[in-house]
């Protein structure tokens, strides 16, 4: 690429920045899958049905929060896993050109790919996780009644509130563009033509 023939543009939130701005698809992703689960699988929510629930778990109730804690982290692993595969695909250096980390300050892993990509390669690496650890998983908890694996959907689509962030930061973006995933902030560059 040759930097004399594009235009950067940079879109770019720090860490804290994203994690408070990300709440804004939260509340809206809350709505869109919790009215449809509620409408079709209300007896669930009964006072009857969370009683029997917890009166069969018994006291292995008591272990669900270290459960969820640790379906959280290795769910946050394999989510970033799923950027980077996803973006290695279009990379030239396949899998050498992807990095992971944590930004231990707020908590919040990442996933960055050191190459540039077309638009369409990097709006799929970014949606990847979100698809397919959350929307796919819910869409199959509300269409089976199956709580476990709705909530499971529910919360990766909460979580990848941040990637959906940078999409939508991206709104502007023509097809033809060139995107960098940035170093060291949540974003990105976008390289258009001249």
């Amino acid at each position: 690429m040759q930097q004399a023939q594009y235009k950067e543009t940079e879109l770019t939130l720090t860490a804290a920045e994203a994690n408070v701005k990300a709440l804004v698809f939260m509340l809206p992703l809350l709505v869109l899958y919790m009215v449809p689960y509620m409408l079709l699988w209300p007896e669930q929510f009964s006072y009857g049905a969370v009683e029997g629930f917890v009166r069969n778990q018994g006291v292995v109730v008591l272990f669900y929060p270290f459960l969820m804690l640790l379906v959280f982290v290795l769910g946050a692993v394999v989510h970033e896993l799923l950027h980077g595969l996803t973006w290695a695909i279009f990379c030239k250096r396949g899998v050498k050109s992807i990095s992971y980390g944590v930004h231990w300050r707020y908590l919040t892993p990442y996933c960055h790919c050191q190459e540039v990509l077309p638009l369409h390669a990097y709006i799929l690496g970014g949606v990847m996780p979100g698809l397919v650890m959350g929307l796919m998983p819910a869409l199959a908890g509300v269409a089976t009644g199956n709580l476990l694996l709705f909530l499971f959907g529910l919360l990766f689509s909460i979580a990848a509130s941040g990637d959906l962030l940078v999409l939508w930061m991206l709104r502007h973006a023509k097809s033809s563009d060139l995107v960098q995933d940035h170093p060291d902030k949540i974003g990105c560059y976008v390289y258009s033509r001249i």
